[in-house]
Order: C-alpha cells, then structure tokens, then sequence
C-alpha cells in the first residue's frame, strides 16, 4: 500500500513537472511573436476599394510569405484621420493591442486643413513619444502635397518628417505614395488615393524598412 501510494505521488509530480516544461512553448504557440499597429488615415484604410485589397491587408499575406517571425497586424486607420486624432486615440490602442511595432501613416489631412508643418510635426512627436514609451518600435510614413502648396511648405512637411526620424531614431519612408502618385492607373478619379492595383506597390515601398523591426 505504502508503495502504491509513493507510486501515485511520483507519477502526479511527473505531471506537474511536464505541465510546467510545456507552459512556455504553449505560450508561444498561442499567438504571433509581434504585433504591428497602423495608424494612418484613408491611404492606409483602403478608400473607395475592397478592404482586402488594402496595403496594410496585404501586409499580413506578405508577413507570412517572408518573414520568420510571425506578426499580427491591426489596421487602425480611418478615413479622414489627423495626426490630432489619432494622437487621442493612441494611448487606448498601445494598451489594448499591446504593439511591438506602430507604423505611423500620418499628416496629409492635416495638411489639407492648413496646419502648418510644425503642428504636425508636434502631434507626431508625441505619437513616436508615447510609442517608444510603450516599449514599441516605430515607423514613420511620411507624405508629400500637391505643387499649388508651394515649395516651401513642402520642404518644411519633409524637413518635419526627417527631423523627428533623427531625434527619435526611427526608420523613415519619407513618401508613402513613391512611385504611385501620378502614374497612370495608380491613382483613383480624385487623384489623391491610389488603387486597388497600386497597393502593392505601396506595400514594396514600406516592406523594406518595416520588415527588420519585426
């Protein structure tokens, strides 16, 4: 009996003792290493086409395709967004989605409502600020505007963009649409959203800089 019951304690030790060996690759098996958070306004939320057909949705397929590690992606893009906007809803989204990445898509509303580019370039600081303090890595995507904006106003929303690239040490594409704005069938009738058939170039042009972050 004495044995039986020295048998019977060993054996739920043994049980024990795997349980806990195998919590840690259990863990891992639940879910994606990374996790990457957009936030971007309408270029990134796949206006006036198929939701699927999105850069930020191909993204997923190409993290699949390409990369070892693998990552969760959450389009947090709107339509309309400002770096204002977004910049209220951030802290929410870093606690909820808990990112290992922000990619910030940011800025061109902003710059249709009259905001000079040191007002973006502010909440964007804040944005990469609040990101990093978060423990996240980050991405910034810049954008350019039309030539009636002037050069000077240009060169100021570029120069935003690159400056906060150096302080904060983050990689930066300094146009998000290269390549795609005004080529033929790459942008839609208002000529400020690319297609569908443009997304992928979109995506070849953030792929490089964001795929040695994950």
């Amino acid at each position: 009996m004495r044995k039986t019951g020295w048998s019977r304690r060993a054996g739920v030790m043994m049980v024990l003792l795997l349980g806990f060996l195998l919590l840690p690759g259990l863990a891992c098996a639940k879910g994606p290493a990374n996790t990457v958070l957009v936030l971007g306004d309408s270029l990134s939320a796949a206006h006036n086409i198929p939701a699927d057909a999105g850069w930020v949705s191909l993204l997923q397929q190409r993290v699949r395709q390409q990369s070892k590690t693998p990552a969760r992606i959450v389009n947090a893009s709107m339509s309309g967004e400002t770096t204002a906007g977004a910049l209220t809803r951030l802290p929410g989204l870093l606690v909820k989605e808990n990112p290992t990445v922000v990619v910030i898509a940011l800025g061109g509303n902003d710059a249709l409502r009259g905001l000079t580019p040191a007002q973006v370039q502010g909440n964007l600081e804040k944005m990469v600020q609040a990101s990093q303090k978060a423990g996240a890595k980050v991405l910034l995507l810049g954008i350019d505007v039309p030539p009636n904006y002037g050069p000077a106003y240009r060169q100021r929303l570029a120069a935003a963009y690159k400056a906060l690239a150096t302080q904060y040490k983050v990689p930066l594409l300094p146009f998000l649409l290269e390549g795609v704005a005004l080529q033929p069938g790459m942008m839609q009738a208002d000529g400020l959203h690319p297609t569908a058939q443009a997304q992928p170039k979109v995506l070849d042009n953030v792929w490089p800089l964001l795929r040695p972050l994950l």
